[in-house]
């Protein structure tokens, strides 16, 4: 052989000769006893560890199961060594094995993997040992870097399939609690900025282990814990990341209108395709794991509700604390008046506009769930009265800005210098805008659902609690009827997706509740007359809608028992109409008119309440209170899966290379 020839062969590293030395079944250690020292402090190759595993069959992983079981013993013991090098590298080689081994496993094989990777005889001490070790490494004074890969390779761990239910080596996580670990990470605002979203995401998953069938201690703790520093910190991770989606929705949405030339070339594009929402260039499903995030914390700790309205984010995007940026008292204070200044804002702000981004476009699946997810939570956190307290306390007031859906009937309206409002005026807001922006052939029924009942709910508040919040209470009443409206008009095409039925009888059921009870919170009698008189004009949308509920329950049908319920609830409409019209036509007749101005049908409202008669309906103000299990579990379960594929599609096995973390961080020495 001759030298060039010498020369274009590729020198092999070290690292791979005992790689290929262990997949042979060999044990390079007998020989050293300084083996597994010298072993760690090289540095593992991870394309190559993969390529291995991809190369073999699911016989051939099983036949080198003591092989295997050995390194992942040495990799844990090595953790307890102290030398952060040989501990990353560690924690880098079991990066590596979990993923081989459980790519190369089948799923119904679980038990099978315990036995693989640690063997079912040491299993229990070995995840014991490890599980302790990670927390201590999570808790006390190590660099960034190597807590940062001690968060990947547990999230290597529980994303490892896509049913998280299915992991059996989460039981040992079960057994040994990281939840201290995890949270503790948060507390402190430079460790919350180094690791906050991966240790969300850890905890989220691992809530969502089993959560149904067996006693999850995850769940347990989320839901019972105070500590302020701790929820606040969960709280910032999520404002961060809605936050910086709702920056980049924005700067996407200026930048066409950035000049003339880009002006004149939507206008031409508009001319042969419909418009389509900026929201397609942004990726929504990224954020519904901070969205799974938020929704339970909203959901299983009622502590955390206050972090929803203190928990506050700079105008640089980045997370500060709720002492250093507080709503806007109006007693005390008054909104800012520097042009470049933001409003001062907080969690459930950023969510509100977040919201109405996802909502632009839910003919994409995967939006429409995101926005079912939003709703749902809108709907935990509208049953809570302390929430609702804080929602409608007129001394805590915000401006939020929110997106709205181009129609051709109407102009988007967009006010910079918009009202300082409670929190409630928003939010029924944007529940108005959903219901007039999505009237379609395929109507997202369960989002109308959801969305009228976050709206009876901030509603029964109001009632039992008497507030009377200053509020356009007319344009929700043109919404609720213009629904009703379309209901009745695509009743043939409907009714054989949905129970239009039991949506408009929700509707009644809001608007029933204005009409009965509404002196104890609507803000003034004027708004009375203002209702009344929307019901008379509107009158043909309700006779229609009567005649609907005659022809379904004159025959027998799928449909017959809700449209007897929906015809029940048109008593008060029918009588208000009844009683108004004819006292609207006489007004006419005796004044030779043709028509009457608002103003005159409003007098002759107020001049006639009197001899009106009403029904009073039992159980208005009550709703079925939330609960996720049975109703949702089949909406969260491919969720969750979802969330897990979408972390394993976006996070680069190879991105766990040493190096890379030694880069980021300038701590280790």
């Amino acid at each position: 052989m001759t030298k060039a020839e010498g020369s274009n062969r590729p020198l092999k590293e070290k690292i791979v000769q005992i790689y290929e030395a262990f997949f042979q079944g060999e044990d390079p250690s007998h020989s050293n006893q300084n083996f597994w020292d010298e072993f760690f402090l090289l540095r593992p190759n991870l394309s190559f560890l993969e390529s291995k595993f991809n190369s073999m069959t699911f016989e051939d992983v099983c036949s080198l199961k003591d092989t295997i079981n050995n390194l992942f013993h040495h990799c844990v013991r090595i953790l307890m060594d102290g030398n952060q090098i040989r501990c990353m590298n560690a924690l880098q080689t079991m990066c590596a094995l979990v993923h081989g081994v459980y790519r190369k496993t089948p799923s119904e094989f679980g038990f099978d993997i315990i036995d693989i990777l640690l063997g079912f005889s040491s299993a229990e001490g070995q995840m014991q040992i490890l599980i302790q070790q990670l927390s201590q490494y999570l808790i006390n004074d190590y660099p960034p870097s190597l807590k940062s890969l001690v968060l990947k390779f547990l999230l290597v761990l529980v994303t490892a399939v896509e049913n998280v239910s299915q992991n059996t080596l989460l039981e040992y996580l079960m057994m040994n609690s990281l939840f201290e670990a995890i949270i503790q990470l948060l507390n402190d605002t430079s460790s919350r900025q180094n690791h906050g979203y991966d240790a969300v995401l850890l905890l989220t998953i691992l809530v969502n282990y089993r959560k149904h069938e067996a006693a999850n201690p995850y769940i347990v703790k989320l839901s019972i814990i105070d500590n302020e520093m701790s929820l606040n910190g969960f709280g910032h991770v999520v404002s961060q990341a809605l936050s910086d989606f709702n920056r980049k929705f924005c700067e996407g949405e200026l930048e066409p209108h950035n000049s003339i030339f880009s002006t004149i070339t939507s206008f031409v594009g508009s001319m042969f395709i419909a418009e389509e929402p900026e929201i397609e260039k942004h990726n929504i499903k990224a954020n519904n794991a901070v969205l799974l995030a938020l929704y339970e914390v909203v959901h299983l700790n009622r502590n955390f509700l206050i972090t929803l309205t203190h928990c506050q984010v700079d105008a640089s995007g980045t997370s500060v604390s709720p002492s250093l940026s507080e709503p806007l008292d109006i007693k005390s204070s008054s909104p800012p008046k520097a042009e470049n200044e933001l409003p001062p804002s907080n969690l459930l702000v950023t969510f509100l506009e977040f919201s109405s981004i996802v909502m632009l476009n839910t003919k994409d699946e995967s939006n429409l769930n995101t926005c079912k997810l939003c709703f749902i939570i809108l709907t935990c956190i509208t049953e809570d009265q302390y929430a609702n307290s804080i929602i409608h306390d007129v001394n805590l007031v915000y401006k939020v800005q929110l997106h709205r859906m181009p129609m051709r009937h109407r102009k988007v309206p967009y006010d910079k210098n918009g009202p300082y409002r409670p929190l409630a005026c928003p939010m029924l807001d944007l529940m108005v805008e959903f219901i007039l922006s999505h009237m379609t052939k395929s109507l997202p029924f369960e989002l109308y659902y959801l969305c009228l009942g976050v709206i009876h709910r901030i509603l029964c508040y109001q009632k039992r609690g008497r507030v009377r919040l200053q509020y356009h209470w007319k344009e929700l009443w043109t919404a609720l009827i213009s629904l009703i409206k379309f209901l009745v008009t695509q009743e043939g095409l409907l009714t054989k997706n949905c129970n239009i039925f039991h949506l408009c009888i929700q509707v009644m059921n809001t608007l029933n509740l204005f009409i009965t009870f509404g002196d104890t919170f609507l803000p003034a009698p004027s708004c009375y007359d203002e209702l009344y008189y929307e019901i008379v004009r509107m009158n043909i949308v309700f006779d229609n809608l009567y005649s609907l509920t005659l022809r379904y329950t004159t025959c027998d049908g799928e449909w017959k028992e809700y449209a007897a319920k929906l015809m029940n609830s048109l008593v008060n409409i029918r009588a208000i109409i009844n009683h108004f019209s004819p006292k609207i036509e006489s007004t006419l007749a005796d004044n030779g008119l043709s028509a009457l101005t608002e103003d005159q049908v409003l007098d002759v409202v107020r001049s006639n309440y009197d001899t009106l008669t009403l029904k009073l309906y039992d159980n208005l103000d009550q709703y079925e209170r939330y609960t996720e299990k049975p109703i949702e579990t089949a909406f969260f379960t491919p969720l969750v899966r979802s969330i897990v594929a979408e972390y394993r599609n976006t996070s680069s096995f190879k991105s766990l290379d040493m190096h890379k973390l030694l880069r980021e961080s300038s701590s280790i020495s």
